[in-house]
């Protein structure tokens, strides 16, 4: 049975190991999908440090063949979401029973084992059952979609309000759509065109390059005010130095989706125009709102092109994408077929 196992940076080797349910909460899952994301990639190269050995792979759907006699609403046979962040239990507010404030979060593949193998021991609380009308491929995208909307609550715009998103490939466009579902006027920026036509094919009107007109287009697109927030996407490779001149004074910045890319922010700018600088990193306690999201098609995920594999070693395809971030596959989902 597939083990991949990280034991230090480039060095993930596959090591078959056997797993057994030994609670009467936990279920033994195989696993069906995993998605390869940017963050796999950069706890591959070390850019996200972790304790080895360590079992990566944050985005996966597979299907229950045990489940323990207090796995309730849980059964063989269960197609079902891995819950790539779980609260840490440590922090004052996991002690204080307030786990959904959970101040450290932890994460597959940082802080505890992934899902990048054959079968799963985990609780059944660790689990989301999966409708039948929410795809495999859908499901994987649950993650991104969920910090979408873990920065649209953080953010606390209005309707009409406009938010410029830095960034159009595979996150930054879920942030967008996530954001105009919400009646929140997104506006695109990127250089590749690609990406701009994937935006557009979306429902999303505003999307422009970051070129010389690009100053002149956001005026035109907010009537002269510049943008109520912006949200940064680091996988986008274009300057966070950008961010000042779309944003109005006071205004929010979000910095989302890790990159290997070091961005930086002159404190000059963010003083000058009185800016709040934040991250989001996680969608821990949005999986139900999200899976409701996909029911009623909220987020179009078919307009991602899908590569799925069902022979592959996942070292080499993270060499090859050594950084997913600089790769001409970053608005492709490359899908690991595990069961077949």
């Amino acid at each position: 049975m597939d083990n991949w196992i990280l034991k230090g940076v480039k060095n993930l080797v596959n090591e078959p190991s056997g797993v057994n349910i030994t609670a009467p909460t936990q279920v033994k899952v195989k696993v069906s999908h995993l998605l390869l994301t940017d963050y796999d990639a950069l706890l591959y190269n070390g850019a996200i440090k972790t304790s080895y050995p360590r079992i990566i792979g944050k985005a996966a759907v597979g299907i229950v063949t045990e489940a323990g006699e207090n796995c309730y609403d849980v059964k063989k046979g269960s197609r079902v979401y891995f819950q790539p962040s779980r609260a840490c239990g440590n922090c004052l507010a996991c002690k204080s029973g307030k786990a959904k404030d959970c101040a450290e979060v932890a994460i597959a593949g940082r802080d505890f084992d992934g899902f990048m193998r054959d079968f799963v021991v985990c609780d059944y609380s660790d689990i989301s059952l999966l409708p039948d009308s929410v795809s495999d491929f859908h499901a994987l995208c649950i993650e991104t979609i969920g910090i979408a909307e873990n920065i649209y609550d953080k953010l606390n715009l209005s309707a009409g309000q406009r938010v410029a998103v830095v960034g159009g490939s595979f996150s930054g466009n879920i942030i967008a759509q996530v954001l105009m579902y919400h009646k929140i006027i997104p506006i695109v920026i990127d250089n590749s065109p690609v990406n701009l036509e994937a935006v557009k094919k979306c429902g999303i009107s505003y999307a422009f390059g970051a070129d010389d007109e690009l100053d002149e287009n956001i005026k035109n697109a907010t009537s002269g005010n510049l943008c109520d927030a912006a949200v940064y996407c680091a996988v986008s490779r274009l300057p966070l130095s950008l961010i000042p001149r779309l944003v109005g004074d006071g205004k929010n910045v979000v910095l989302s989706a890790l990159s290997s890319g070091s961005t930086v922010m002159d404190m000059h700018d963010i003083m000058e125009k009185n800016l709040t600088v934040f991250g989001v990193s996680n969608a821990y306690g949005y999986t139900d709102a999200v899976i409701n999201m996909l029911v009623h098609k909220a987020v179009n995920i078919d307009v991602f092109e899908k590569e799925v594999l069902t022979e592959f070693n996942p070292a080499e395809l993270l060499d090859e994408n050594s950084a997913f971030v600089t790769s001409p596959k970053r608005n492709k989902m490359t899908v690991l077929k595990m069961i077949i």
